[in-house]
């Protein structure tokens, strides 16, 4: 049990990595908005800092993005069983796969995948595994029903299929002679290239579709390399900026 915590706490300590793909957001963003600090000192002299914040194991990961208001509302004022995630070493489903789904009334149905929650295993499927909610009831109001898909566990409740016969299979990562990884289904032997769908992002498409603005920096700036770390100080560095040189020797110094 111990071992099983351990474990669920080193996964889930941080954000999947699809997920802060689509957002395209800065790292000190996320970090930032998705810190759950229940309690702070004053920013006071007579203070000293302290904070208390929540363990990762006590957020409820939903099909919110964790940055959002209605991530941080959910996660508010509660304290929460854990969810024990089991890990997965290689992402396999992306956005834009189509897949089958071995649960439920709609088992044995194929679906394109279109959101990945790769914080919980899951994967919502467009038009499958579907339920119905009612929206905005009150008292005059019977409110409106509307139809929802419902999240599926990569693990045991969808199957990749394979685009060469549309039947399912299990695929593994290789490397093609040129050195690129690529999927490669175990029942067929044929390459399952990662859809376009997996690039689109809250911004664009497509990264090579995307058509640069005034206000974003370049891509030829971000590339470049500006700074060559010296094992000199930066005094040292001026000095050779400016051209002076130092024939004085230090006198030694001793430390106890």
């Amino acid at each position: 049990m111990r071992f099983s915590v351990r474990l669920y706490c080193s996964v889930t300590k941080r954000i999947g990595e699809l997920t802060k793909q689509y957002a395209n957001l800065p790292e000190k963003y996320i970090e930032r908005a998705t810190e759950q600090v229940e309690w702070k000192t004053p920013n006071r002299i007579n203070y000293l800092p302290r904070t208390v914040k929540k363990q990762p194991w006590q957020f409820r990961f939903t099909t919110n993005r964790p940055w959002s208001d209605e991530f941080r509302r959910q996660n508010e004022g509660f304290v929460r069983r854990p969810v024990f995630v089991e890990p997965i070493k290689e992402w396999m489903i992306y956005r834009g796969d189509r897949v089958e789904v071995l649960v439920g009334r709609d088992r044995g149905k194929q679906g394109i995948v279109s959101q990945v929650i790769q914080e919980r295993n899951w994967v919502i499927v467009a038009g499958l595994n579907t339920h119905h909610r009612r929206m905005g009831a009150r008292k005059d109001y019977p409110g409106m029903i509307i139809k929802s898909e419902a999240p599926l566990l990569v693990t045991t409740q969808v199957a990749l299929v394979d685009p060469s016969d549309n039947k399912l299979t299990k695929v593994e990562w290789r490397y093609t002679e040129d050195g690129e990884r690529v999927r490669v289904s175990l029942r067929t032997g044929r390459i399952i290239p990662v859809p376009h769908a997996a690039e689109e992002t809250m911004d664009y498409k497509s990264r090579k579709a995307y058509v640069e603005t005034d206000k974003d920096t370049p891509a030829a700036v971000v590339e470049a390399i500006t700074y060559e770390p010296k094992l000199k100080t930066f005094e040292m560095e001026i000095m050779e900026e400016m051209g002076i040189k130092e024939d004085r020797v230090p006198k030694k110094t001793y430390w106890y």
